[in-house]
């Protein structure tokens, strides 16, 4: 067994930027064609097409708004029509729309459920639907599929100001872990991962400075994360190498959920 995911077709939700794109360059550079998904960023999403592609390997960019069930099923048919299979998918797309409970609007709140919840599980069930139809072909895979779900530590950790979010995430969790009960005699792979305090482009105000110093008194690990430390993980749970690994939450996150403020007896 090793790393490598040659001749396997992963697509990858919300991987414009962030997680998701490192996500899908990552995969790229273990040998995976990969479909980039877009809400509504085509440039960043068709240049990480373009970079795999010089580098040899096979991308294309797909837009498409996983809360929308027409919008999923044409993303999955045109992942088929240019590659003729699926075997990894990243359900990472997500948002935020911070606000306290009090004053959180039922629009706030059911955008954020409906792309973290909703279309996490209608990207998961054409997947499944995929993976059935396609069957096992164990010399491209000892799974007949991987699924991998981008969950947060705020499925465990109470979130003041963001309920949505974290109710999003909980719900992840219990996706994931139903899903994996059901499809697990079919040899599909159903994981997630959690990660916590990661640096990207649209978090920098928490992540640098005064604030990141601060940030690290919830990190035993003593540092913040990159999106490659995510992305390394989500490699390592697409390939072989990972296979008997089905239906758990691999934390990513320096020991934040390790709830740090109890180091010296609460």
């Amino acid at each position: 067994m090793n790393l490598s995911l040659k001749n396997q077709v992963a697509l990858v939700t919300g991987a414009s930027s962030g997680l998701g794109y490192a996500c899908a360059e990552a995969l790229a550079r273990e040998e995976a064609a990969v479909v980039i998904n877009y809400h509504s960023q085509a440039e960043p999403a068709e240049e990480l097409a373009e970079k795999i592609r010089a580098g040899g390997g096979r991308a294309i960019a797909v837009k498409g708004d996983v809360s929308k069930e027409a919008d999923v099923d044409n993303l999955f048919a045109q992942t088929l029509a240019e590659f003729g299979r699926l075997d990894i998918l990243v359900a990472n797309s997500g948002l935020q729309k911070d606000a306290p409970s009090i004053e959180m609007t039922l629009e706030e709140w059911n955008t954020v459920l409906d792309v973290n919840l909703t279309g996490q599980f209608l990207c998961a069930r054409a997947a499944l639907r995929q993976f059935r139809d396609q069957g096992h072909s164990p010399e491209i895979s000892r799974a007949a599929g991987k699924i991998i779900h981008m969950s947060s530590v705020h499925q465990l950790i109470p979130w003041a100001g963001h309920v949505n979010y974290a109710a999003s995430k909980g719900g992840v969790d219990l996706l994931m872990k139903t899903l994996a009960q059901e499809v697990g005699e079919a040899r599909i792979r159903v994981n997630s991962v959690a990660p916590g305090a990661i640096a990207t482009a649209i978090n920098e105000e928490t992540t640098q400075g005064e604030a990141g110093k601060a940030l690290l008194k919830l990190i035993p690990y003593g540092r913040i994360g990159a999106a490659e430390d995510v992305a390394n993980a989500v490699v390592w749970l697409a390939s072989d190498l990972s296979d008997y690994v089905h239906g758990t939450t691999l934390f990513i996150d320096g020991g934040m959920s390790l709830y740090p403020g109890f180091r010296d007896n609460g």
